[in-house]
């Protein structure tokens, strides 16, 4: 009956387009009465009918003078119904009340067929029905909105049709999807079809209400298939069902987040990894406003529901399986973004890791191998898809989006420290996917690691010393003379390298020659700022400095052995390792070189800034690249005395001019090798001595690089208002006290370095930590009435020890004369 209906609809285009309906003065562009009408012949007519059948174009009715000649010849198959034709309206044009039981599954023009008829009826309750009961069944749902509909669907028979009509081609009722589609011919689904269609019906109330129900009957259903039976593997279409649910745009409204969309996120997660990255490969061919819709609906669930229930100690957020899902579904959308972004998954260093030995292990034998494995693991969607987040150069969506501050905050990072490290198999760790954890949240886990192996060394040197008969030594012990810092520090970390390279997992402990000073974290902070200012005097010359930048690069012609790299890369990595900040400054590319990266072009912007505007214009220029720029594939640049060095990019390349041709080659190669090759000796010392501390943490797992650098050197902006808030008194202070308001107005008008200076003198160093002022919990401490003596602090527990000055004016003087002539330690 609807087939019926479909097709005498249909032949009413054909009829008005090839004949008309007879009105001279009809009006209707689509009707060959019309004085503007272009004539079509027959082939061309049929496409059309079908064209307008979908668009359900105006139809105009017979003018009298036709009506007669429009009637079906004699024993047609349509001859009862001949009647028809003459009356026929916008009312009368399919079968009244039809039910529509016999559709299985949906397409774009049954929709609409389904639509128009409810509109003339006015009552929708059909569509509802329909569209209820095949988006709550499986089969129905898997099979809807193909690619292929015009050849497969049972609403319309296309060929038949045409055949009927004299038409030559099949019409297809939607050939127009994303534009990036036919690198994914996999996917049966027609995704434009299905977006048409979610516009035309979710602007009907009563239809999202059956969505939302058939969602609610659909995924347990869908759960228990793919865990149980495996149909994923039998039939990969069934993807489809989950890339048409998600195209629906009202998903993240509060009728979806309460039960329907918690369900589907954890029928979602149990697809497998081909699926999921099928799943992200199509996503990531989306515009931005599609691929961030989706990841703000699953960012809204997890939202919602962690703040709809409360978390603790021992009822964990790890435990809910609504957020875990969501989690896992969002991973999918994070990989999507990446891949949809600008990426490099080429030009990856060497991996430095050493080979894992053979030999048992001390771990192995007490049975903590699990707690204690070396390197980080592999997220196997991350394998699947061959992409990592270390190569996106700019992601669709700014890595920032992905994190989840609500579940951040109730994230008890003890307890999933311990899931990520023992019970990965058994218990699901958000670490798992650290783009939903702040820098904040992920630092945490990486000091419990830290703490974690540094008591373990300290274990097992105990052990060690018993089984010996020697006195232990549970700490990275290092005595140094201010004046011979670097060779005191160079030569001891060296011999520790060698010997027993495993000490340098210890806690530090740091002990100036011939002063008196217990280290808890104050005397390493400084030890660790002396070093930096020797290694990066310019007088010495392992590192440039460009003044315009304010950033340090390897001195490509240095005189300094490579140990002394070496060292420069065991203290970032001590630094990391001990929970210090240093007042590096390194530019972006050197922290993606220590995650595994090399450099490229692109870093030129950072790191040689003046190089990357030339090699850009090169790129842009639209003149006679060879006549005008005279270049050749030999360069030149400075070395440490600042004589010339002519380098041939490739062999012969004096007599090779760059040209439009190969100017891209040409950068790259100059790229690789300011940024690679002329530094590859020492940039490898510098690693290997990275490596050293870090190769066994997670940090390559959990940071990017851009975190890796606020781990190592903190964060430049200093929020005191936040410092304030969260600064603790003791001795008789209080947040009241005059001379305290005195402090905090004094430190509020200060200028910037004068705060840097505070800060160096209080904390041991200039910087903010990891999220910011307001982590670091500074106390201060009454040191007696008023005097001349000048404030005192301990670094290591940023502790001011501030003395009752008389008035406003004093406190101003005694501080900024404390912090500006402050160096060394005293007995504390």
């Amino acid at each position: 009956m609807n087939r019926a209906a479909a097709k005498h609809l249909i032949e009413r285009y054909f009829r008005q387009l090839t004949e008309g309906c007879g009105n001279g003065d009809c009006t209707n562009e689509f009707c060959a009465s019309c004085h503007d009408f272009q004539p079509l012949d027959n082939n061309s007519a049929a496409a059309k009918a079908l064209q307008l059948f979908k668009i359900n174009a105006k139809l105009c009715n017979p003018h009298p003078s036709k009506k007669e000649c429009d009637k079906p010849p004699s024993g047609s198959s349509t001859e009862g119904n001949a009647h028809l034709d003459d009356t026929m309206s916008d009312v009368d044009r399919f079968p009244h009340k039809e039910d529509f039981s016999d559709v299985h599954y949906l397409t774009e023009n049954t929709v609409y067929m389904i639509l128009t008829s409810c509109e003339e009826e006015g009552d929708y309750s059909a569509l509802i029905r329909t569209v209820g009961r095949i988006f709550s069944n499986v089969d129905a749902l898997m099979q809807s909105f193909r690619k292929d509909e015009p050849k497969t669907t049972e609403n319309l028979d296309s060929l038949k049709l045409n055949s009927e009509l004299g038409a030559s081609s099949s019409s297809n009722s939607s050939n127009e999807g994303p534009d990036e589609m036919s690198d994914l011919s996999d996917v049966t689904v027609d995704i434009s079809a299905v977006r048409r269609v979610y516009d035309k019906i979710l602007s009907i109330n009563q239809v999202e209400a059956a969505l939302v129900n058939a969602l609610i009957y659909l995924t347990p259903n869908m759960e228990l298939d793919l865990e149980y039976l495996d149909v994923y593997e039998t039939n990969t279409d069934y993807l489809n069902i989950f890339i048409i649910v998600m195209e629906n745009s009202n998903l993240h409204s509060p009728e979806y987040l309460e039960v329907a969309l918690p369900q589907f996120c954890k029928a979602m997660s149990k697809l497998p990894v081909t699926a999921l990255a099928r799943l992200s490969k199509l996503w990531s061919t989306y515009d931005l406003p599609h691929v961030r819709r989706m990841m703000e609906t699953f960012q809204q669930v997890i939202t919602f529901t962690v703040v709809s229930n409360e978390y603790d100690g021992v009822n964990l957020v790890n435990d809910d399986e609504t957020v875990v899902a969501a989690t896992q579904c969002l991973k999918v959308v994070f990989y999507a973004s990446i891949q949809g972004g600008n990426v490099d998954v080429e030009n990856n260093e060497e991996d430095e890791d050493d080979l894992e030995s053979d030999e048992l292990t001390l771990h192995e034998l007490l049975g903590e191998e699990q707690l204690y494995k070396k390197g980080p693991r592999v997220d196997p969607l991350e394998k699947e898809l061959g992409i990592r987040s270390i190569d996106s150069i700019k992601p669709l969506i700014p890595f920032e989006d992905f994190i989840n501050e609500s579940l951040n905050e109730v994230l008890e990072m003890d307890k999933d420290f311990t899931f990520f490290k023992v019970n990965a198999e058994t218990k699901f760790s958000f670490q798992s996917c650290p783009f939903i954890l702040s820098v904040v949240t992920k630092n945490q886990g990486l000091y419990y690691d830290n703490r974690i192996r540094m008591y373990s060394e300290r274990r097992l040197t105990a052990l060690y010393s018993m089984a010996q008969g020697q006195e232990p030594n549970p700490y990275l012990k290092i005595k140094v003379r201010r004046d011979h810092i670097i060779d005191d520090a160079l030569v001891r970390l060296e011999m520790i390298s060698m010997e027993n390279p495993s000490d340098l997992k210890k806690q530090l402990f740091v002990e100036f020659e011939g002063e008196q000073g217990v280290d808890e974290g104050g005397v390493s902070k400084e030890f660790f700022q002396l070093v930096l200012e020797e290694i990066f005097n310019p007088d010495i010359g392992m590192f440039t400095y460009d003044d315009e930048t304010k950033l340090f690069w390897f001195n490509s012609s240095s005189l300094e052995n490579e140990a002394q790299y070496t060292l420069v890369g065991l203290v970032l990595g001590l630094a990391i390792y001990n929970n210090c900040i240093l007042d590096v400054h390194f530019p972006m590319v050197v922290y993606r070189k220590l995650l595994g990266k090399k450099g490229t072009y692109l870093d030129l912007s950072d790191s040689h800034p003046v190089l990357y505007q030339s090699l850009k214009e090169l790129l842009e220029y639209s003149g006679n690249v060879e006549e005008d720029m005279m270049l050749t594939f030999q360069i030149s640049h400075k070395d440490l005395f600042g004589s010339p060095i002519l380098h041939e990019l490739k062999e012969q390349g004096d007599q090779i001019p760059v040209t439009k041709e190969n100017r891209q080659e040409f950068v790259y190669l100059y790229a690789e090798y300011i940024l690679n090759k002329s530094v590859e000796r020492q940039f490898k010392a510098f690693k290997k001595g990275f490596l050293m501390v870090t190769n066994e943490s997670p940090l390559k797992y959990l940071f990017r690089p851009e975190e890796v650098e606020l781990l190592i050197c903190g964060s430049r902006k200093l929020d005191f208002d936040a410092l304030e808030k969260t600064t603790e008194y003791d001795g008789g202070y209080s947040r009241d006290s005059q001379i305290i308001r005195d402090f905090w107005e004094t430190i509020h008008s200060f200028g910037e370095e004068q705060k840097k200076l505070f800060l160096q003198f209080t904390t041991g160093t200039d910087r903010a930590p990891v999220g910011g002022l307001g982590k670091l919990k500074m106390i201060i401490a009454k040191n007696g009435s008023d005097t001349d003596r000048l404030p005192t602090s301990h670094t290591c527990f940023n502790a001011l020890l501030l003395p009752e000055y008389s008035s406003k004016e004093k406190l101003r003087e005694r501080l900024l004369k404390a912090i500006t002539y402050a160096k060394g330690f005293g007995m504390l």
